[in-house]
């Protein structure tokens, strides 16, 4: 992510910033980005150990709920992929404009509006399928990117800019190991596997479910096959929304 553009970062004037907190920074990916395009101090916070060991320092672990800061702790917070994941986004959102003394960022996706590009003829139909059943099992709202906005309005905070950055997602010759392990986790079904517990939470029958893992699995071997002739392309597109409100 942000390996081909940083502009829909403009908004977030890292340039001006002294200290910068990176909420639910995982592993820091976003937390590299931020200590490049600034002189200050990014912080990352996260509430798993073992994640933050790779982040690098400095790190701090905590809630982005009940965030281990003073009040005007730092010019800007800012979070990636983190407040789709929060069964009340607004709190977080109080919390970072109680630490921060000018402005706030989320940069969020909306999972609902994901695109596939592929050369194997069933893997958009079924990505599609697949994800509108995980979706509709899933408890937080995980299409919130482009509604971010209003979730800054409840926190009380002046929306800035809201700007739209695609996350382009390739694969194709010569192939990678990530690229051959997920077919080989498409011709097993072991990702939607991992996914049944959610799926079978919405609508979604158990037969309908071993309908669609079957069919997957039978996806994932074209897969390899086009893949055993360098023939296998695919492209997903994933819609983020920058975010940015000012501290009143």
């Amino acid at each position: 992510m942000w390996a081909d553009s940083r502009e829909a970062l403009s908004g977030l004037q890292l340039g001006e910033c002294e200290r910068v907190l990176d909420v639910g920074c995982g592993t820091g990916e976003l937390t590299r980005v931020l200590r490049e395009e600034t002189d200050g101090t990014v912080v990352g916070l996260d509430a798993d150990t073992d994640l933050l060991a790779a982040a690098g320092d400095p790190t701090v672990c905590g809630d982005a709920t009940r965030l281990p800061f003073a009040d005007d702790s730092f010019d800007l917070v800012v979070c990636q992929a983190l407040l789709i994941n929060l069964p009340a986004p607004e709190v977080a959102v109080r919390e970072f404009a109680r630490v921060a003394t000018d402005r706030v960022a989320a940069i969020e996706p909306n999972n609902a509006a994901v695109t596939v590009e592929s050369t194997v003829d069933d893997e958009p139909v079924l990505a599609r399928r697949a994800r509108r059943l995980f979706l509709d099992g899933v408890r937080t709202d995980v299409t919130l990117g482009s509604d971010a906005a209003d979730v800054f309005r409840d926190a009380e905070l002046a929306v800035v800019s809201t700007t739209q950055y695609d996350q382009e997602q390739r694969i194709e010759p010569p192939y990678d190991d990530a690229a051959i392990q997920a077919a080989r986790r498409k011709a097993t079904g072991t990702g939607l596997a991992h996914d049944r517990e959610t799926i079978l939470n919405g609508e979604a029958t158990p037969a309908e479910y071993d309908a669609l893992r079957e069919r997957w699995r039978s996806m994932g071997r074209d897969v390899i096959e086009q893949m055993q002739d360098e023939a296998y392309e695919r492209r997903e597109t994933v819609p983020f929304f920058v975010t940015v409100g000012e501290v009143p």
